[in-house]
């Protein structure tokens, strides 16, 4: 049985801290904790194991078996919202979700991600679109990828946008904000010394291989550069591999996350084909 709800029927100091995570970086560093919401993505996060502080819910209709489920399942505190506040929560305009969710920010902590012989990783190197850094993650997330790395300046993924386009891949792949390509070099230093030999290849359209010449079936971190200026010198300095997507039409490059798709692609059918590391006769 869920506790009983707290009634918010005005635009309260509570309310506003709910605004304030949706839009407002600092104040989800600062409270440790962001918004979810759909369907999909709350289930997912649910059924992972997140830590939920609050649930919100729209207190002038029916819920829904789902949403009645949620408030049954989830931790936390419930809040029962009227119409015209949960749809300023929302974001989809007149169209009020029936629950909206607040979890707690995960820490920034590689050894959330698991390191194993038939590794593989993606890296996203100062990406300014949280949009596109959600659909890496969920491409990460289709294609097996044990977690997602963010490194420098970049896009947070725990904005809406973010969290929106991973559609729920965020709660499946554990994704870790460091500052620095140093910090992931160190990682996979120790992870080498471990044992699993972790190559680090990034992709660029002037690589120095065609992404299909290169074995990906060895454990694999795959760094995709940011938007505009590609792989930072740090990260040139520091890949084993430079690969590149043959193209054969006017346009010269991909977007990151179409690029990020197509190498995460090549690198399961490479793995589908042969035994891990085993190179091609």
């Amino acid at each position: 049985m869920s506790p009983a709800a707290n009634k918010v029927t005005t635009r309260n100091a509570r309310f506003q801290q709910w605004q304030a995570l949706l839009t407002n970086r600092n104040k989800r560093q600062r409270l440790r904790a962001f918004v979810v919401q759909g369907v999909r993505p709350i289930t997912i996060a649910l059924d992972r194991g997140w830590a939920v502080e609050a649930v919100l819910f729209d207190a002038d209709r029916r819920l829904s078996e789902w949403a009645r489920d949620i408030l049954d399942r989830a931790e936390g505190e419930r809040f029962a919202l009227t119409r015209e506040l949960i749809v300023e929560l929302g974001e989809k305009g007149a169209d009020a979700p029936e629950l909206i969710v607040v979890m707690s920010l995960p820490s920034d902590d590689l050894g959330r991600i698991p390191v194993a012989h038939d590794f593989l990783g993606v890296a996203f190197d100062r990406p300014t679109s949280p949009g596109n850094l959600g659909s890496v993650i969920r491409s990460a997330d289709s294609f097996g990828a044990a977690g997602v790395i963010v490194t420098g300046h970049a896009a947070d993924p725990y904005d809406s946008a973010a969290v929106r386009a991973s559609t729920g891949s965020l709660f499946a792949v554990p994704t870790v904000r460091v500052s620095s390509p140093h910090d992931v070099f160190s990682w996979v230093a120790a992870h080498r010394a471990a044992g699993v030999p972790i190559q680090i290849v990034g992709t660029d359209e002037n690589g120095d291989a065609d992404v299909f010449d290169v074995d990906l079936t060895l454990p694999t971190l795959l760094v995709v550069g940011n938007e505009t200026t590609g792989l930072s010198a740090a990260w040139r300095d520091g890949v084993d591999r430079v690969v590149r997507i043959p193209m054969t039409g006017s346009a010269s490059s991909l977007n990151a996350a179409n690029a990020a798709s197509v190498v995460l692609y090549e690198t399961t059918r490479q793995r589908l084909r042969r035994p891990l590391g085993v190179a091609s006769g």
